[in-house]
């Protein structure tokens, strides 16, 4: 029987929870410790957890170490760290930032003679691999990105914080009129606020002035001001029953059209009932891909648009030309 992947993973949040689930799926991995910054009896892990300040007594036991920590300041300080002493998976999301990122862990990886491979994820990663795709054989039209329907982490923290908001989150939501446009090719010029909306679901303390509330969101510089932003009242029982989950997904569209002008158009979508869930379940496949970059004496840093979809798969390249060619 061939031997496990051996999966550490560093942080226990809404990332470090999904990949714990997802490592079940997925029968050539096994998980090894979760290692983090709390208290390790504080973290309601089926794995054993272990102090941050401990996991250099594990590199033998680990073969990739997934990070699953937030772009903002966990990864910057991490992932260059970490990457001298294991292979490493992580979803490093700070898109302007990436380029001095990789070169960061490329030094980081190479010294320890491991393999990086970063920002993993739909986007960037899966939404990445498509962008490259579509623009490699569509060399003539114009690549959209729309996001959501999805839950926004950061603009439901900036709603919550508004006096008079007990409970609150925000949906970013693709603009049918803009996708419409896009799909039959007419290539518009969109700005941000013509391809989004925004859509608050807000619970409210008692005697608070819901009018005030919604003004101050619809004119929050940055986060709301500048789209077109709707905000609903509901009753904290419609918000535990319908507000839990963390869904998201996006397209990718590319339109183009060939030398006689024929169009053209390739279209990529997810619908995710749990955004951190998907997420966590392609870091652990990019693990893979670690594993054997690192048996064909590989080093140093990589990003989701190096890895051969082979590499993904724990099946052989035979039955992958057999089965799904």
């Amino acid at each position: 029987m061939t031997q496990k992947i051996r999966i550490g993973l560093v942080g226990y949040g809404n990332i470090g929870r999904g990949v714990e689930l997802a490592i079940s799926q997925f029968k050539d991995m096994e998980g090894v410790a979760v290692f983090t910054r709390r208290n390790p009896a504080d973290v309601d892990s089926n794995l054993p957890t272990v102090s941050i300040d401990d996991i250099l007594d594990y590199k033998d036991a680990i073969d990739v170490l997934l990070l699953c920590g937030g772009s903002a300041t966990d990864l910057p300080q991490q992932g260059p760290e970490l990457a001298k002493h294991f292979s490493t998976i992580d979803s490093y999301d700070n898109h302007g930032e990436i380029p001095a990122y990789f070169d960061a862990i490329d030094l980081a990886a190479n010294s320890g003679q491991n393999i990086s491979i970063i920002s993993v994820g739909w986007d960037p990663g899966l939404f990445s691999l498509n962008r490259a795709l579509f623009e490699a054989v569509l060399p003539v039209g114009q690549t959209y990105t729309f996001w959501g329907k999805g839950l926004s982490q950061g603009h439901s923290d900036a709603i919550r914080r508004i006096a008079g908001v007990n409970k609150g989150v925000q949906y970013t939501v693709p603009l049918d009129q803009a996708l419409n446009e896009v799909r039959k090719g007419e290539n518009p010029e969109l700005t941000t606020r013509e391809k989004h909306m925004r859509i608050c679901y807000i619970v409210s303390d008692e005697g608070a002035n819901q009018s005030e509330i919604e003004h101050t969101i619809k004119t929050m510089p940055n986060y709301f001001e500048p789209y077109e932003t709707v905000v609903h009242f509901i009753t904290e029982e419609q918000f535990e029953q319908d507000h839990q989950k963390m869904p998201h997904g996006g397209f990718v569209i590319r339109t183009g059209e060939s030398e006689t002008g024929s169009k053209q158009k390739a279209e990529f979508q997810l619908e995710l009932e749990s955004n951190p869930e998907f997420t966590s379940s392609i870091l652990v496949a990019y693990a893979r891909a670690a594993v054997k970059f690192k048996q064909e004496g590989k080093t140093g840093a990589f990003s989701v648009l190096d890895v051969p979809m082979t590499y993904l798969s724990d099946k052989s390249p035979a039955q992958l030309r057999k089965e799904l060619l």
